[in-house]
Parts: C-alpha cells; sequence; structure tokens
C-alpha cells in the first residue's frame, strides 16, 4: 500500500524514532559548550525545522524563555 506524501507509512502502533545525532559531537546552540554525547539534562528546541542543543547552563538562564516557546535569538 502507498501512502500520501506527508503521511507516515509505519503502522500507527510503532512510534518514529528520535532523531538524535549519530555519533557526532553536539555543540550547545547558546554558549558553544561541546558535549560528547547529548546529555540527558540538555534542552532540545526545534526552531525552524532545524534542532538545537543547550547545555544545562544556558537552559536554566533561559528557563522562562524556552518555556514561552521564544526563538533563542530573542533571549
Amino acid at each position: 500500500m502507498l501512502s500520501s506524501p506527508g503521511e507516515d507509512p509505519r503502522p500507527p502502533e510503532q512510534a518514529p524514532d528520535p532523531a538524535e545525532p549519530g555519533g557526532e559531537s553536539v555543540v550547545c546552540s547558546r554558549c558553544g559548550k561541546p558535549s560528547e554525547h547529548t546529555p540527558p539534562t540538555w534542552t532540545c528546541s526545534v526552531e525552524n525545522g532545524m534542532r538545537h542543543y543547550f547545555c544545562d547552563d544556558c537552559a536554566r538562564a533561559n528557563l522562562r524563555a524556552i518555556e514561552g516557546r521564544l526563538d533563542s535569538p530573542w533571549w
């Protein structure tokens, strides 16, 4: 069976795989702090279709703006 454009061809009971960086280092989009892998405490934000990762310090300092869903250039 063919699916229409934009439709997920997987069965509904199969959850989509999270798109995580594969083997590459992750860098905080705010301060540039590098990390070998994405730490579970870092924040991920999708802005204009692109993933942005923020370290613990940057996420804590801008928590209200993140929760208010402001794009990172605003904060």
